[in-house]
């Protein structure tokens, strides 16, 4: 089978595309046919040699990616909630190793669900990662309630875009950052506010507030923890946090976490589906590339001005 195999931890070059066998599938897995992957920040920081790197070092080929989305060619004895010819979609394997840059990947049954059949499968890859994000970032690593007033930073990105529309379905009143250029595309999300980084110290507008999702990190997530209402709920995204942020996190009352990591989770993704199928959540494409483009594809994310989710076609 065709698989986008990386050579080397580091270089967008590094990624070529190569033969490899099928992947073997054991008793509870299903072998899903791939029609779309989707590529998010961690695929990017992990070819660099960051964020997942370590489960990677031992494998050979090293193949990356979680998201997919495509129909069941075979399954393994034990599994009967799915059949052959079902369409699915899921973050595999996550945090581990996904092998989602391929053909054919071998799925944990109860880390997929069926595709909606109202979305395509670059929608349904757009959402598995970025989408299960922002779920468990409001009923696990946090609880939002209803009528909270909810801050989303970076509200145009993979995760954010999600986050802003089921923060509206829990009933949020739903703030959101960003550039500009994505202001109107924002409000067309649900929220109820907009504040343009560019122009707006988020700072300096708003205060106590309930519940923020963090996604830029650095000195972003002190700034934030400024404008946090004392026992509120702060949830950062990203890795890189500065010592200052984190000692100005511990001095301070908040609930929440430094640092979330998304899991694989087929009931967690059901309920993802089942929001999609009622179209009370969209996907945002921002451009589907080609099997062959997936360099291209990786500097587009490495760009940091992806408006929604980048998505790989086979």
């Amino acid at each position: 089978m065709k698989a986008i195999v990386l050579k080397g931890f580091g270089e967008i070059t590094n990624l070529a595309q190569e033969e490899i066998s099928v992947p073997q599938i054991n008793y509870q897995d299903v072998l899903v046919k791939v029609k779309a992957f989707s590529i998010n920040p961690v695929d990017v920081k992990t070819r660099q040699g960051g964020a997942e790197v370590d489960k990677f070092i031992k494998q050979n080929p090293i193949v990356l990616g979680w998201d997919v989305s495509g129909e069941i060619v075979a399954k393994g004895q034990f599994v009967n909630q799915f059949e052959v010819g079902d369409e699915v979609f899921g973050m595999i394997n996550f945090p581990g190793v996904g092998n989602a840059y391929a053909e054919y990947v071998a799925a944990p049954f109860d880390q997929i669900a069926l595709k909606p059949n109202n979305i395509t499968h670059y929608e349904a890859a757009a959402s598995s990662m970025a989408a299960l994000t922002a779920w468990q970032a409001f009923n696990e690593y946090g609880l939002l309630r209803g009528k909270e007033t909810v801050l989303i930073h970076g509200a145009s990105g993979g995760v954010s875009h999600y986050a802003v529309q089921i923060a509206k379905y829990m009933d949020a009143y739903v703030i959101g950052t960003t550039s500009t250029e994505n202001k109107d595309f924002v409000y067309k999300l649900g929220a109820n506010d907009v504040i343009d980084y560019k122009t707006q110290d988020f700072e300096k507008v708003l205060e106590d507030i309930e519940f923020i999702l963090e996604t830029q990190g650095g000195d972003n997530f002190g700034k934030s923890l400024n404008i946090l209402r004392s026992g509120g709920t702060i949830i950062n995204l990203p890795s890189n946090l500065t010592e200052k942020s984190k000692k100005v996190a511990f001095e301070k009352d908040f609930k929440g976490s430094l640092f979330m990591a998304v899991k694989s989770n087929g009931s967690d993704l059901g309920k993802i589906a089942k929001l999609l199928e009622s179209e009370i959540i969209k996907s945002h494409i921002y451009k589907v590339f080609s099997f062959n483009e997936i360099q291209e594809a990786h500097r587009q994310m490495e760009s940091g001005h992806t408006v929604g989710k980048v998505v790989i076609s086979l």
